[in-house]
């Protein structure tokens, strides 16, 4: 059994999406059974912008997302791969 948590996803492709040059490059895979985690993949040039200045987007984008999450029923880690 896979956890599923279909707004926390959507919620978390969008401000993916937002925030990088190249939205068409944003890759999101879902794992895990209890609790899901999302790896996301940008292009090259956009892992800094997500990441942001001492990681205070990444943070943002992890504790919004967790707040979607609370719709879904389940928990929610986001992990930026390089």
């Amino acid at each position: 059994m896979s956890a599923e948590a279909p707004t926390a996803e959507a919620v978390l492709e969008y401000l993916i999406k937002t925030i990088v040059e190249q939205p068409d490059e944003v890759r999101i895979e879902a794992s895990g059974d209890e609790r899901c985690t999302f790896s996301v993949t940008v292009a090259d040039g956009d892992m800094g912008r997500v990441i942001g200045r001492r990681g205070r987007v990444a943070n943002a984008i992890r504790t919004i997302v967790r707040a979607a999450a609370v719709n879904d029923e389940t928990e929610i880690d986001v992990d930026f791969v390089d």
